[in-house]
């Protein structure tokens, strides 16, 4: 394991030494190499060198990384570090007016590029006064250059969260905050150096960064970078009986199983029975339905372990290795201390919907210029997530967002999420939203955009009245759609999750 996270803060970032100090050891393998530890250390060296360009330390200025997964991120985003900056991570594949977004606004003073994204990183930092730079190719270093001390509760780490429900907001997270979440999910999910891990996440958000990419790096584990997602080649690396740890959103998940159905019968036996050696396969960042882990263990024998976290917090809650409870994401990570409120802020008994607030050392710094937004997301220093959970002996079940997911519909709270569970054992309904729409009768009713399920079933059983007379037998009166539209699929942000403001849009123009 790397360093201990209460070294003396007064010297070079712990956390960056710590994930480059495993020697020769195998780090990264990615499309354009295999890459040691000493070969990112090295390469590391020689970015926050140039970042630097004569100066003592960055002092938190803050560097956009547009870097290919794999070998050039972790150096450019080590590098940064080593040189005292503030990471700012993009996804390339996001059009340029959002990349722009978040370097006017994270106030960029370079843009540190894989070369391929050159021509992109040059167009953001003509916009917002930055320099670019490129990741260098494989170097022998400099260790001898000066690099700045920087105190582990300086900024680290500046990532976006989803824009779901108002323009995305930079959460600040300091090397020791991001220490504190590695250093939980290491513990909790068992990380060891013979460990390697697939990365088909994209690394703009946490569960990418932290979950996969520097749990990997802290333990001296292998980091397995294809480039993106694939669903055939994805079946062939899990099946290989090299990797033993997978992370995953659900639809990343419920595009493998439309793959292995796709696949011939002996595909289908090799890729199960390869799958099946994995140690831990982790779904995240979105509600994955009960059909989803049912089928996939069905497929794998493998109960995929659910967890929850947000931008602001790493991960929060888990179930535990040996123990998984479809529908509830399990109890606390160490370290983290939860409460479930009322309204009023006064704490819920268990059995009660509540609000999720949260304090502990992974806990974000603040939002990036927004002291007032940082303000109200925080009561007597608890983190106030927005979202709605209810406590068990089983862990906790997350309801929703309390903003798009906790519907009021003539005096009653009904959670979208159940509501949806329920709709997607439809035997024509392939995936589902629920979002509540205003009424002056009822305050909000329920709404739900389906997708029909290729080959089963007809138009017919996705009628609003078909789609109440199912629902009237499975759900509470408050609880039953009252509008629905069909689409073709749903829309959703780079991590998967649905976005319920865009689907509560699908029903402007609609009558149903």
């Amino acid at each position: 394991m790397g360093a201990d996270p209460e070294d003396d803060p007064h010297r070079r970032p712990a956390l960056a030494e710590a994930l480059l100090d495993h020697g020769d050891r195998l780090a990264i393998e990615d499309p354009l190499g295999r890459w040691t530890y000493a070969e990112l250390r090295a390469s590391a060296t020689e970015v926050a060198v140039t970042l630097l360009a004569g100066r003592d330390d960055l002092d938190g200025e803050r560097v956009a990384l547009l870097c290919r997964p794999g070998r050039d991120y972790v150096v450019a985003l080590t590098g940064c570090w080593l040189a005292g900056g503030l990471a700012v991570p993009l996804h390339p594949d996001h059009p340029l007016p959002e990349l722009r977004y978040v370097t006017d606004d994270a106030e960029v003073a370079t843009v540190l590029c894989s070369d391929v994204h050159l021509a992109t990183a040059d167009q953001l930092a003509a916009t917002c006064g930055a320099r670019t730079d490129t990741v260098p190719g494989r170097s022998t270093g400099d260790r001898s250059s000066p690099l700045p001390a920087v105190d582990q509760d300086r900024a680290a780490l500046l990532v976006y969260t989803s824009g779901t429900t108002g323009r995305p907001k930079g959460a600040t997270h300091t090397h020791r905050g991001i220490t504190a979440q590695i250093a939980a999910m290491v513990q909790t999910w068992a990380w060891s150096p013979d460990d390697r891990v697939l990365l088909v996440l994209p690394l703009h958000h946490v569960h990418g960064i932290v979950n996969v990419t520097l749990c990997s790096l802290w333990c001296g584990a292998v980091c397995e970078a294809p480039g993106g997602f694939d669903a055939v080649d994805t079946w062939e690396r899990l099946a290989s009986g090299r990797v033993t740890v997978f992370m995953a959103v659900p639809t990343v998940y419920a595009r493998l199983i439309a793959a292995w159905d796709a696949a011939d019968e002996p595909t289908r036996r090799r890729w199960s029975s390869g799958a099946e050696q994995l140690r831990l396969m982790v779904s995240g960042s979105a509600a994955l339905s009960v059909e989803t882990l049912a089928t996939w263990e069905r497929l794998t024998g493998h109960r995929l372990l659910e967890r929850y976290g947000m931008s602001e917090l790493g991960m929060v809650l888990t179930n535990s290795l040996d123990r998984r409870v479809p529908g509830h994401v399990g109890g606390p990570f160490p370290g983290v201390e939860l409460r479930l409120v009322d309204d009023e802020l006064h704490d819920v008994a268990d059995g009660e919907q509540g609000e999720l607030l949260v304090r502990g050392p992974q806990v974000f710094a603040g939002y990036w210029n927004r002291p007032e937004a940082t303000d109200a997301s925080f009561h007597d220093g608890w983190f106030r997530t927005g979202d709605v959970a209810v406590r068990s002996e089983q862990g906790y079940r997350l309801l929703g967002r309390a903003s798009v997911d906790i519907i009021k519909s003539g005096g009653e709270k009904v959670s979208a999420l159940e509501i949806e569970e329920v709709h997607r054992t439809h035997p024509s309904v392939q995936d589902c939203a629920v979002v509540g729409l205003p009424d002056d009768t009822w305050g909000q009713v329920v709404a739900i955009a389906v997708v029909a399920r290729a080959g089963r079933g007809g138009s017919e059983d996705l009628t609003i009245d078909a789609l109440r007379r199912w629902g009237k037998e499975r759900l509470a009166p408050a609880r039953v759609p009252a509008r629905a539209v069909v689409v073709a699929e749903l829309p959703r942000n780079a991590m998967g999750k649905v976005d319920k403001p865009a689907v509560a849009r699908l029903f402007d123009d609609t009558t149903s």
